[in-house]
């Protein structure tokens, strides 16, 4: 079975109505390029880090602007859509950064909020504290879309292979890494981290990027990228400027890919060291 899908890149402005007209025409042009499943990156819905202009704009995701967009959207197109995230306020009231994945009618078929935070001070003096704004997801979520499985993962989780391991045995073909990285760390470790896992877990791996200079200051790397399961780049955009990247999947080459290096398989559970005195 192929499966023709499109990442979006994106440089999401610091507001709701803003955000949607940015994004919109990105997933119709992946739609009219025969797209059956679009993913956006983390943040769709705003990138504002000053946390006083961002608290007052954040909803539930059933009432945030661009989520209810995106629905409407899907259900217009007839795709499946994985939001890469949304900054949401989450039922307790805390906030959350949740993937969603949206069907062809556009109904939620499944959330995943972020496990990791990048709590990090940078060589370059860029400082991030994303649990002081966000609290962490506690689970790990697989999903089924055009007939494939999806495993959810945002961003930071990339640099944590037992996430990935976890998805894979739980039956992922194909891992999604919606980011918003850092320019610093996009140019260091972004496509070898990305071809890692799909390696390590015989899975085609999507990550949908923010790029550029945004509104709130920040700077993102872009550069979104589709791996297949023996590790080979399938595309790139090879820039930070928005954009659509085309890819078509062959979801059996993922099998093909854990049959002839069985380490989903062959892994077994064993003690760790003690640490030395």
């Amino acid at each position: 079975m192929t499966l023709r899908v499109a990442l979006i890149q994106t440089r999401t402005p610091a507001s709701h109505a803003a955000a949607l007209d940015h994004v919109i025409p990105l997933i119709s042009r992946a739609a009219q390029g025969g797209a059956r499943m679009i993913l956006t990156p983390e943040g769709t819905n705003i990138l504002q880090k000053d946390r006083d202009l961002l608290a007052p704009q954040l909803t539930s995701l059933e009432a945030d602007p661009v989520v209810m967009g995106l629905r409407e959207a899907a259900r217009r197109l007839q795709v499946s859509l994985l939001i890469g995230s949304a900054l949401v306020r989450r039922e307790d009231g805390q906030a959350a950064n949740r993937s969603a994945l949206i069907t062809p009618q556009g109904e939620i078929a499944a959330t995943y909020d972020k496990l990791h935070m990048f709590d990090v001070d940078l060589p370059s003096g860029e400082t991030a504290r994303e649990s002081a704004v966000y609290a962490p997801g506690d689970r790990a979520v697989i999903a089924r879309a055009e007939g494939a499985v999806l495993g959810l993962t945002i961003c930071y989780d990339i640099r944590f292979p037992a996430l990935h391991r976890a998805l894979a045995l739980a039956g992922a073909q194909i891992l999604t890494v919606p980011a918003a990285f850092t320019r610093p760390t996009g140019q260091a470790h972004w496509e070898v981290l990305l071809r890692a896992r799909a390696i390590e877990t015989g899975s085609f791996v999507l990550a949908p990027a923010q790029g550029g200079f945004h509104e709130d200051g920040r700077g993102t790397y872009g550069r979104s990228l589709a791996i297949a399961p023996w590790g080979e780049v399938l595309g790139k955009l090879d820039h930070d400027e928005p954009g659509v990247l085309f890819a078509d999947l062959d979801l059996t080459e993922v099998a093909k890919a854990r049959a002839a290096i069985p380490a989903l398989a062959n892994a077994r559970d064993f003690t760790g060291p003690a640490p030395l005195s």
